[in-house]
Parts: C-alpha cells; structure tokens; sequence
C-alpha cells in the first residue's frame, strides 16, 4: 500500500466514524495537481475528484485523468465556462446566484441534458464570498424549481476560516438545519439529497453535523504551493 493510500484508508475510517453508518462522498480537491497525481490517488481509492478551475479541469479531462472517478466542479463558476462543464461532472457544487443557475439551464436545454447542482449558501454572511443568504434560501428553491434542464440536489457551504479547533460547528450545524426545513418543504424539482461542506481540517466535525459531501484537498495531496 502507498503512502497516500494509507492516507486516503485513514480518511475514508475517520469520516465513517463521523457518519455513525451514514454513507459520505470523500472529494478529493485536486486544485493544482497535475493528471499523474490525480491517477495515483484515484488508482489509491478515491472515488470523486473536485477540481476549482475549469482550465484545469479541462486540461486533465482532455488527458484522461479522472477515468474511475466521478467529477465534481467545486470552485466559483463564471458564466462563459458553463459549456465546458456540461455533460462532463456529476455535479456542479457553487451555483451561486439565480442568473447563473438560469444560464446553465438555457446551456443544458441546448444540449439536451439535465445538469445536477448544488445551491451555494453564504452561511456565515461574508462579503468576501458568494453564494445565496440563509435567509433567503425559501425563495431561491421555490424560483429554482422552474428551471427544467437543472436539477437541485442539494446544498454547499464554506463556512468562514477556522480560528479555533471546533470553531465552525456552529455553521455546519444551522447548515444541516437549513437543509432539513427545505427537503420538508418539499419544492418542485428541489431533491435535498447531498449537503457539501467541510474541508480537510474540519471534515469530521461537517460529517458529525450532518454533511454528506466533503472536500477533501490537502490531507490527501498535501500542502499547496
């Protein structure tokens, strides 16, 4: 066994233990690692990679990097990049706003394919982030519902950088509360099945509090440069 699968093995352990039998998608977020990287730790048991750029995850699609895998798009999303992403990841995870959730459905409708999203929700009310307000969120679903070629499954969040161990519990927690009074609303075309939120410092703490999606970066690769 590798060095990284050892690390990946002791990742996939300590999310199961957070989940208490509840099955987790571990994203491994390949920001800045090139294809072979991406192979290796795909090769070492990762099942999802998320990748920031779509640049980058053009380049590394176009070199077969992500085959056994399934592809998310994790990172801001400008309009003029949707048709690259399009019948290419399994789920765009930071649709951030209304008039970007309408143009993927108008780029989707073309090419007669339906894009699974995640909405973005600016838990902790930075302006330094995207993404739609808490309190807000009703709305949003319920103009959502009419897109037909997007399809809503679920929620995102980047809650604000740690300043102490345990410091964002808080947020997961008004996350997963969120995400429990819109799946009982029960909106059209609104499917609350994956809540994305916790990174490699935090992951654990997000899975205890409700997340089913984790994105997962540095514990996996390694510190960025």
């Amino acid at each position: 066994m590798t060095e990284q699968a050892i690390k990946i093995d002791e990742i996939k352990k300590r999310a199961k233990k957070a989940a208490a039998g509840r099955q987790v998608l571990i994203v491994a977020a390949a920001k800045q690692q090139d294809s072979t990287a991406v192979r290796a730790a795909i090769c070492a048991g990762i099942e999802d990679v998320g990748e920031n750029r779509v640049q980058e995850l053009s380049a590394k699609y176009d070199e077969g990097a992500y085959k056994g895998a399934r592809l998310h798009f994790i990172g801001r999303l400008q309009s003029n990049k949707i048709n690259a992403l399009l019948g290419k990841v399994f789920l765009i995870h930071s649709v951030d706003s209304l008039k970007l959730l309408e143009q993927i459905s108008q780029r989707a409708i073309r090419r007669q394919i339906v894009q699974d999203v995640l909405l973005q929700v600016n838990i902790g009310n930075e302006d330094s982030k995207g993404g739609f307000k808490p309190d807000e969120m009703h709305d949003i679903c319920k103009i959502a519902g009419r897109f037909s070629c997007v399809k809503v499954r679920g929620l995102m969040a980047i809650p604000p950088v740690l300043t102490e161990e345990g410091g964002n519990c808080r947020y997961f927690h008004s996350m997963r509360e969120l995400f429990i009074d819109i799946e009982a609303k029960q909106y059209d075309n609104i499917d609350m099945e994956f809540l994305s939120m916790g990174m490699s410092m935090d992951f654990e703490d997000a899975i205890a509090a409700g997340a089913n999606i984790v994105r997962v970066g540095s514990a996996i690769f390694g510190a960025r440069s």
